[in-house]
């Protein structure tokens, strides 16, 4: 295997996949288990990286379980059906986890995806997407033209199968919602942003469902290596109905409504002792190296101390500006 470059090394480290491979270490063994066996629906597939759930008639969600050591998809994402087309969530982190999505697609709808939409750039979420270029099938590729532009600048190592399934996309809009018919089931594409700079969620009304993409993560202390984190808040805060409602996190269990209240929760903590800490003086590698989250809020056991650091860090850089 070629030595990467310090570039590729810094993309790599501070990507989604780091964050959760650094995560691995922290996490006890029984917990890693009953994250993977903790499902609201039932399963219909189930490997190492990850288990395939029923959430509602016609959608299912892949909940990635990498703290087991697979890395094959390491995000969520999902399926969503009509009468007339198939929706595949995240292009995941290898081509591999792509391909079986496909195919699980393929088994359970008796089609390949028609559409693959991505919710924003990070690696885990994005570098698989040549998996899904199957043969005979012309698959719709959707994404923000700053997702697009992200992955084949940022990605590395560059793969040339990930910027050809990537020539030919078609853009959501970065300013309105983007509606994708399914057939008798139509999917909504919400631009936003706080993540990265180009997050998108993907909504169903009838039943109630949310892909969040990385805006929300159930019981793991968010990646914000490129957050704006006031953004954050907004865009997250946005994602919530007053319904019950199914909403499929970027990474972790399927969460309903006491779980992203208290994700949403746990946002505000890490603002308000970043403020805290930015007041005082300390740096954030100071404040992130003694911080932790109030007993309160129960168990956060998906993190290691450099989480917090980074956190601080987005938090500073934007109280530097005001």
């Amino acid at each position: 295997m070629n030595a990467l470059n310090r570039r590729e090394f810094l993309a790599q480290s501070t990507s989604c996949a780091a964050h959760v491979a650094l995560a691995a270490i922290a996490m006890p063994p029984a917990l890693r288990a009953m994250w993977a066996n903790a499902p609201l629906g039932p399963i219909v597939a189930r490997e190492p990286f990850g288990s395939l759930e029923k959430v509602a008639d016609g959608i299912w969600a892949l909940i990635s379980t990498p703290l087991t050591g697979d890395r094959s998809t390491l995000s969520n994402g999902g399926i969503i059906m009509g009468r007339t087309g198939v929706l595949a969530i995240e292009g995941f982190n290898t081509p591999a986890g792509a391909t079986w999505l496909a195919m699980r697609s393929k088994e359970l709808t008796g089609r390949w995806p028609t559409h693959v939409a991505l919710t924003h750039y990070h690696s885990d979420h994005a570098n698989g997407v040549a998996g899904y270029s199957l043969p005979a099938e012309k698959i719709d590729m959707r994404a923000t033209e700053a997702t697009r532009s992200l992955v084949l600048e940022k990605n590395l190592p560059a793969d040339a199968s990930r910027t050809d399934a990537l020539n030919d996309v078609t853009y959501f809009s970065s300013t309105a919602p983007t509606l994708i018919d399914l057939g008798g089931r139509t999917v909504r594409v919400v631009p936003r942003s706080g993540h990265t700079s180009s997050d998108v969620s993907l909504e169903v009304d009838d039943p109630s469902v949310v892909f969040c993409g990385d805006l929300v993560w159930n019981a793991m202390v968010p990646n914000y290596v490129d957050a704006v984190p006031s953004q954050l808040s907004k865009s997250s805060r946005a994602l919530r109905r007053q319904k019950s409602t199914i909403y499929v996190p970027g990474h972790g269990a399927l969460a309903k409504e006491a779980e992203f209240d208290r994700y949403l929760a746990m946002i505000d903590e890490v603002e308000r002792a970043a403020k805290a800490a930015h007041e005082k003086g300390q740096t954030a590698a100071e404040a992130g190296a003694t911080y932790s989250l109030p007993a309160a809020l129960g168990e956060w056991t998906l993190f290691n101390k450099v989480f917090f650091e980074r956190a601080f860090a987005a938090w500073y850089r934007e109280l530097d500006k005001r």
